[in-house]
């Protein structure tokens, strides 16, 4: 099957996956996140971290991942590295902050998150990896200042790069934006007043925008990456992907590790349809999202939203070849299937119920990359 695409994961933080969901956004972000990434001015540190995510997600069929790094360029041109290595896809982008009062040594000075991400994007183009390529990302409205999200546009332009972020994950979250920035309407117009919200924008959670805000993003071509797992753990929102879909926004899905307590885009497949089941039960839509539109989200929507649908997402002729090759019946297969059992069955119970130990090989651009070889 076509190998599965998370448009939203922080490296960073795999290193407390599965643990620490019990607050919301910004006290998660205060007490967890920012000390945490603080930490990876230690390159030892970072190796050590980025070479497990990268391994896990591979390992677990994300043959392509748009990865938020930290602050600090020198591990984030590491992680870039580490994965070409291993040979998976990737977008790396070194993370801008200039506002952080909450974890004041977790910040840069605006002149220095510029510079230095210019020298992030320069060094890491210079590498000349085949498929790693460098991504704009401001962290979001409440830790960049406009001058920050105003150079990072210039450059992001000037480049012609892609662009990442997060959009309107909880309400605290949006209030603090019109707090901050009360000369924007709101947060999408943040972004796009600044040049930040293109056609190469992936934007993650979009919880609570308006109608008025995904008729922009449809406008802009710019994409959201759904992200339910963190939704649901840090308690954020639900995004309604039926009306997402219906405003003709590009929309992939996202583990969002480590507010997403799974490095698995199985995972966010599952979520999405619990996702799309709340809202039913709730009686905001009448209908749902079908287990094929969801694994379509993690494939072919996924390399849409990353613009690299010419490329990737499926198996059309004249595409890369990421693939996985599953083995529904692996000795240590964590489901059954029994001989009444036709194709369809056994897609859905690998959907539903497979992991790594399914997946017995990955490719990348018709390359093997798991098992891994020796050389890594």
């Amino acid at each position: 099957m076509p190998g599965l695409v998370d448009t939203h994961i922080h490296a960073p933080q795999y290193s407390f996956t599965g643990t620490r969901v019990d607050l919301p956004l910004l006290q998660w972000l205060t007490s967890y996140t920012f000390p945490t990434e603080a930490k990876y001015q230690d390159s030892g540190f970072a190796e050590e971290v980025y070479t497990r995510v990268v391994r896990r997600t591979l390992k677990n069929g994300t043959t392509t991942a748009c990865y938020f790094a930290t602050i600090h360029t020198d591990s984030s041109l590491l992680l870039a590295e580490i994965i070409d290595k291993f040979g998976q896809r990737a977008f790396v982008g070194k993370v801008c902050m200039d506002m952080n009062d909450s974890v004041p040594q977790y910040r840069e000075i605006t002149a220095d998150s510029v510079q230095e991400t210019e020298r992030f994007v320069k060094e890491l183009l210079e590498k000349k990896y085949p498929r790693v390529q460098p991504i704009i990302t401001p962290r979001f409205g409440p830790s960049c200042t406009e001058d920050l999200l105003n150079a990072l546009g210039d450059l992001a332009q000037t480049h012609d790069l892609h662009v990442q972020s997060h959009i309107s994950e909880n309400e605290e979250e949006v209030k603090l934006v019109e707090n901050m920035f009360p000369a924007y309407q709101n947060y999408t117009e943040l972004y796009d007043k600044n040049k930040l919200l293109t056609s190469k924008t992936v934007m993650a959670h979009a919880c609570h925008l308006s109608e008025e805000e995904l008729k922009l993003f449809s406008l802009r071509g710019a994409a959201i990456s759904h992200c339910p797992n963190s939704n649901f753990s840090l308690r954020s929102g639900v995004l309604n992907v039926r009306k997402v879909l219906e405003h003709s926004v590009k929309l992939g899905l996202g583990t969002d590790v480590a507010g997403g307590y799974s490095a698995s885009m199985l995972d966010a497949i599952r979520k999405t349809m619990m996702a799309s089941n709340s809202l039913q039960i709730n009686k905001v839509n009448e209908t749902g999202i079908t287990l094929e539109e969801a694994f379509q989200l993690a494939t072919l929507g996924g390399s849409q939203a990353l613009g690299l649908d010419y490329v990737i997402g499926n198996f059309e002729v004249g595409k890369e070849f990421d693939a996985l090759l599953i083995n529904t019946k692996a000795s240590d297969s964590p489901f059954d299937l029994f001989s009444a059992d036709d194709f369809e069955d056994a897609l859905q119970k690998f959907l539903y119920l497979g992991d790594d130990r399914n997946i017995s090989e990955v490719y990348v651009a018709g390359k093997q990359v798991v098992p891994f070889s020796s050389s890594v």
